[in-house]
């Protein structure tokens, strides 16, 4: 028997495309739609039995807002995210906000009926090895760090770094010369420059960053 759905991706040819791909496989599809922003009014009018949203920045902050709303006023709409992999936030995240399964955006149309049939009947629709390299990411985040005192770090030079320790220890730019053996001129470039990168206005925010986000101590580390 179909499935009363409805498919919302951000690139509407993409949306159009799996519609007329699960019609013609006897699913009634109410609405193909985009973009994902709108999602949840149209949901929540329609009532579908499966949504199918798509969306290619899974773990970007806000992207599953519409699901929370419409499992909150939809309980019984089951939601499908498709997404890119690996995303092992974004997994995580569509899971949290209530979706009821998540499947790559490269699955093939019946992997996506399975995903779809699964989530109606109530079951978690995600397949086993996209679980298992989701949590083998989540429990070795060492091995792709993306923390931000980490990503700031990167963005210094090494002389860079050592001049934002010294802003953080208090050091106006004459003693940062001094400790550097350089002229004040060049210490003061060095102070706009680690200002400029880290998007900071003040040597105050600069010190309050770097300590906040830990990249005092990476530093330290590193020395």
């Amino acid at each position: 028997m179909g499935v009363r759905l409805m498919v919302v991706d951000d690139h509407r040819l993409l949306a159009e495309a799996l519609a007329s791909a699960l019609k013609l496989r006897g699913h009634r599809v109410l609405a193909a739609a985009a973009p994902v922003a709108g999602v949840a009014e149209l949901v929540v009018s329609r009532a579908p039995e499966v949504c199918l949203l798509g969306t290619a920045t899974p773990a970007e902050p806000g992207v599953f807002d519409p699901v929370v709303r419409i499992k909150r006023e939809r309980p019984q709409v089951a939601v499908v995210v498709l997404g890119p992999v690996p995303s092992p936030r974004g997994i995580a995240a569509a899971f949290a906000a209530g979706a009821s399964g998540y499947v790559r955006h490269d699955e093939r149309i019946e992997g996506v009926e399975r995903a779809m049939a699964k989530a109606r009947s109530g079951e978690a629709a995600v397949a086993p090895q996209l679980l298992q390299g989701a949590f083998t990411e989540l429990l070795n985040p060492a091995a792709q760090p993306d923390d931000e005192g980490q990503r700031l770090l990167r963005m210094l030079t090494p002389r860079e770094v050592e001049v934002l320790v010294r802003v953080a220890e208090g050091e106006d730019t004459r003693l940062i010369a001094a400790g550097m053996g350089i002229a004040p001129s060049t210490a003061r470039t060095h102070v706009q420059r680690v200002l400029m990168k880290l998007g900071v206005g003040s040597r105050l925010e600069a010190a309050a960053l770097a300590a906040r986000t830990g990249l005092l101590d990476r530093a330290s580390g590193q020395g």
